[in-house]
């Protein structure tokens, strides 16, 4: 485990002879706010940072306090999107590949918090499994050309998922989706190992990149008092208490732009200390679940 004050000295050893891109889908708030964050301060401002949600007011408070670019032409911008359906994902992730020829960096933290049981979007997806797994995957296979040009012009290529690494559970390949059988638990334990084989499935397509999924344990963000669920929100209360067993928001995003910066090509999972927990612990997947979970994802999210 690296202390935080190593994260913190590595991330601002981080001087590349290009101009970085990096895309934080989820950006505005949470873990992706503090990823992009700590990315602006390795950066000194000096790369093009796009945030990704739906709070154009929180994206604006964020990208105020990045310091201010002294390369010319540098743009630090919001994109608004609703990733809970994925018309818009693909539009959004259309745009930004015509834009932007070469991403280095992909970071996706879009998270929610309920209690509630299946709630479908107008496209027939679980709004929380759009959020936390089809918007993900949907992301980066569309952005993939412009993260194989960055790679091919020797600049970094990497993808970050933040959810649950490791701590997912088996899953029903005749029921992806969970349109059958759906409960808290059971989407509970899908979500995350749909982002676990996710990650290595596009390493297996894609050798030359680096994609990692990360857990982050227990972080002291807005979820709780962004849920629907009252519960939830009420709990939040209790949060202070967990202060010494919990990483802020500032500390989750060095931690996790550490592991990022520090990912090999192919496919890593990462725990809440940054360490790289190998990809057989606590893994659900097989050559079949991946196989059919791939076929599975590209029909959802391309309806």
């Amino acid at each position: 485990m690296p202390s935080l004050s190593i994260a913190r000295a590595f991330n601002a050893a981080y001087a590349p002879s290009y101009t970085p891109v990096a895309i934080f889908v989820g950006g505005t708030s949470g873990i992706g706010q503090g990823m992009a964050e700590a990315f602006a301060r390795s950066t000194k401002g000096n790369a093009h940072i796009v945030l990704v949600g739906r709070n154009r007011a929180a994206a604006e408070a964020v990208i105020a306090r990045f310091p201010k670019p002294t390369v010319a032409g540098v743009q630090h911008e919001f994109v608004e999107c609703d990733v809970t359906l994925m018309k818009n994902v693909r539009r959004v992730a259309g745009e930004l590949r015509a834009r932007l020829p070469r991403i280095n960096f992909l970071a996706l933290t879009p998270g929610v918090l309920t209690l509630n049981g299946r709630n479908e979007t107008a496209e027939g997806i679980d709004r929380k499994l759009a959020v936390h797994y089809y918007a993900r995957w949907r992301f980066i296979k569309d952005l993939l050309p412009s993260l194989e040009a960055a790679q091919e012009a020797g600049e970094d290529a990497k993808v970050m998922s933040v959810l649950a690494a490791g701590q997912g559970g088996a899953i029903d390949l005749d029921d992806l989706g969970l349109k059958k059988t759906f409960s808290l638990p059971n989407a509970a334990a899908a979500a995350p190992t749909y982002n676990d084989i996710m990650v290595k499935d596009f390493a297996a397509r894609y050798p030359a990149l680096s994609f990692v999924h990360a857990y982050p344990g227990a972080v002291r963000s807005g979820l709780l008092a962004s849920s629907d669920s009252r519960l939830l929100r009420v709990s939040n209360v209790l949060m202070p208490l967990l202060t010494p067993f919990s990483n802020s928001v500032e500390a989750s995003g060095e931690l996790h732009w550490y592991a990022l910066l520090k990912a090999g090509r192919g496919a890593t999972r990462t725990d809440a200390k940054a360490d790289d927990i190998g990809l057989t612990k606590a893994y659900y997947g097989s050559p079949e679940a991946m196989d059919r979970l791939w076929k599975h994802t590209e029909q959802e999210t391309s309806v």
